[in-house]
């Protein structure tokens, strides 16, 4: 056949489309070394042996996660509830393939006109907000972007099932919406090598060494986790507890079984004669108040002219497994009231609960509203939840089957392990706080940026048992407290018999203490509230310094009807809400006395701030 022929055009013709699918501005990849490439190959699954080695060794000593399976099996049941709600009706089921089906022939045939050189909008596009598509490559080159685009339609109809699913109750349709992001982001192109453009140019330039640092932290990783990922967040080596964190000049001056009672030496003259007693969340450290000399809530409220005094809690195990709420309660908050008056001379405090701190503060309050106790005086709520009802993401891990099986779980150590709340935290957002993380750190092999919340977010706390199916049972299963029939101590009570001053924080995009549960929270108590609605989430609305403030406040005055009511008519301030906190703070005691050193009371120091409590590992 003569050159020019049809035959000879239709060959050009294919070579060129092929030739398109390689993305032009790039050129051909280099060439791996692959003498390197076969020493890094060796020693990557040298290093895989070591991962393996860890992960397998709490199942020969017999010490693996006793709840692992009631987890799978309840994500296998939730999920075939979805299914079965599809089948039953075949029409239904057909028709939502079909939607499927179209839209991967509309991706298909979008697909063939790029490869010919046709401009052609994308059949699916990544949210703006989707960090995981930046590179050029997955636009650019046809291949990656068909992976792209098949994967968001898949998911999206996914999903869809879910959402559309008919007669599911509300809390299957919201656990099955969970677990489908959760799968979701785990299959996502940009997780695997072969299918990650990036992570195939990183390691053909680096001839696969990125995949043996990264094999090692993984490795590192699950012992740490003894056995199950201890997800590296942040560069552990950069952070110390007392030295660059929590390092706020203090001592502890009381200790028991379950807190030590830290009180700041004062850096004015004079301070408010009223103290301050910080309760902060056991799920977690104290030491998110005091990352660092500029983000410190605590040193900052020191400056302010406040004596601080704040619980530091003991990381719990098996000798704590019956320390209950009421424990908690009493040699908690009670202890260091108590410790407060022989340090300082004052009976009255001005309180500040945190999370679950808050929570636990509230039920104190309401129990020493039954028995006429009135040493706290004004108390301060960050991001906490008292109504339950409306309690957001967390209450997809909340019914009697998944309580019932944690309760198992804890019988057998007495505690449950503090990396299951922290993984049930990264669940929240898988796309920022897993899946980043994985890639950048096992995949390219790059260590995490020393990022100090995080750092603070992976220095996780074991909960008591006893403690922890309180919690879970009489607040995000029952919301006994909001309805007047949580019992402590056989005392029932009653929020609305709380008559002091409330300044209650909210965090307008939390996912863990919603706003709008703050809300309606803030109506269960008899006297008058300050609800005041931060910018940001749960951890940053709280810790935003005046020095370098990020967010706004809104106040909107009482707290009535609905919570977009509520911010129709609010006033939004610039900056960050700890001044005009404390403003409200001296409004309720404003007068002053010289300064306290810790100490100078009738408790003299144990030891040094930050104490000992908070540097025990989970």
């Amino acid at each position: 056949m003569p050159v020019g022929s049809r035959g000879d055009e239709r060959r050009i013709g294919k070579r060129t489309i092929m030739d398109r699918m390689q993305v032009e501005p790039t050129g051909a990849p280099p060439l791996p070394d692959f003498e390197a490439l076969s020493k890094n190959m060796a020693q990557f699954l040298e290093q895989a042996g070591k991962a393996t080695a860890a992960y397998v060794k709490p199942l020969e000593e017999r010490r693996a996660n006793p709840g692992l399976a009631d987890e799978v099996s309840d994500v296998v049941k939730t999920l075939g509830h979805v299914a079965e709600a599809w089948l039953i009706d075949p029409q239904k089921a057909v028709e939502a393939q079909s939607r499927l089906g179209t839209q991967f022939l509309d991706l298909w045939a979008s697909t063939l006109k790029r490869m010919q050189g046709e401009q052609v909008e994308p059949v699916a596009k990544p949210e703006p907000k989707d960090g995981r598509f930046q590179d050029p490559e997955w636009s650019q080159n046809p291949i990656f972007d068909f992976l792209k685009q098949a994967y968001l339609i898949t998911t999206r109809w996914a999903e869809g099932l879910v959402d559309e699913a008919e007669g599911l109750d509300d809390h299957t349709r919201q656990k099955a919406g969970f677990y489908m992001k959760q799968i979701s982001s785990a299959l996502s192109p940009s997780n695997f090598l072969a299918t990650n453009p990036e992570l195939i140019r990183e390691t053909i330039r680096e001839s696969g060494a990125n995949l043996v640092r990264g094999m090692k932290m993984l490795a590192e990783d699950i012992e740490a986790g003894k056995g199950e990922l201890k997800l590296r967040q942040s560069d552990p080596t950069r952070f110390q507890v007392g030295v660059n964190m929590a390092n706020t000049p203090g001592k502890v001056i009381f200790r028991n079984d379950l807190i030590e009672l830290i009180q700041y030496a004062p850096t004015t003259e004079t301070v408010l004669k009223r103290p301050l007693l910080i309760v902060p969340p056991w799920i977690n450290k104290y030491y998110v108040l005091d990352l660092n000399p500029e983000k410190s809530f605590i040193r900052w409220a020191v400056s302010q002219g406040l004596t601080v005094f704040c619980i530091s809690w003991v990381n719990p195990d098996e000798r704590h497994a019956d320390k209950s709420f009421e424990h908690y309660m009493r040699e908690g908050i009670f202890e260091s009231l108590d410790a407060i008056e022989r340090a300082t001379g004052e009976k009255k405090v001005t309180a500040i609960g945190y999370c679950v701190g808050g929570t636990l503060l509230a039920v104190t309050l309401a129990y020493m509203a039954a028995k006429g106790d009135d040493r706290i005086d004004s108390a301060t709520f960050f991001t906490t939840q008292v109504d339950f009802a409306n309690a957001g993401d967390l209450k997809v891990f909340v019914d009697e089957e998944q309580i019932a099986a944690a309760e198992r779980s804890m019988k057998t150590r007495g505690y449950l392990e503090g990396s299951r709340m922290a993984n049930a935290f990264n669940m929240l957002r898988p796309n920022d706080l897993i899946w980043p993380y994985v890639v950048n750190v096992y995949m390219k092999g790059h260590s995490p940026f020393p990022f100090d919340l995080l750092y603070w977010n992976s220095d996780s706390t074991r909960m008591p048992a006893a403690n922890h199916s309180f919690y879970l049972r009489n607040c995000y299963l029952e919301n006994k407290l909001t309805k007047g029939q949580m019992v402590v101590d056989n005392v029932r009570l009653d929020l609305k018999k709380v008559k002091i001053p409330i300044f209650n924080l909210a965090a307008r995009e939390d996912h863990i203490a919603p706003a709008k549960s703050v809300f309606v929270g803030s109506k269960a108590f008899g006297g008058p509230v300050d609800y005041v609605l931060a910018g940001s989430g749960h951890i940053a609305g709280v810790v935003n310094p005046p020095s370098k403030p990020k967010y706004q406040y809104w106040t909107g005055g009482k707290v009535e009807g609905t919570l977009e009511d509520w911010i129709a008519k609010a006033e939004e301030h610039p900056g960050t809400w700890w001044p005009y906190w404390f403003s409200w703070v001296e409004k309720q005691a404003p007068q002053r006395v010289k300064a306290r050193q810790p100490g100078g009371g009738k408790l003299k120091p144990l030891c040094d701030a930050p104490g000992t409590y908070v540097t025990v590992k989970a």
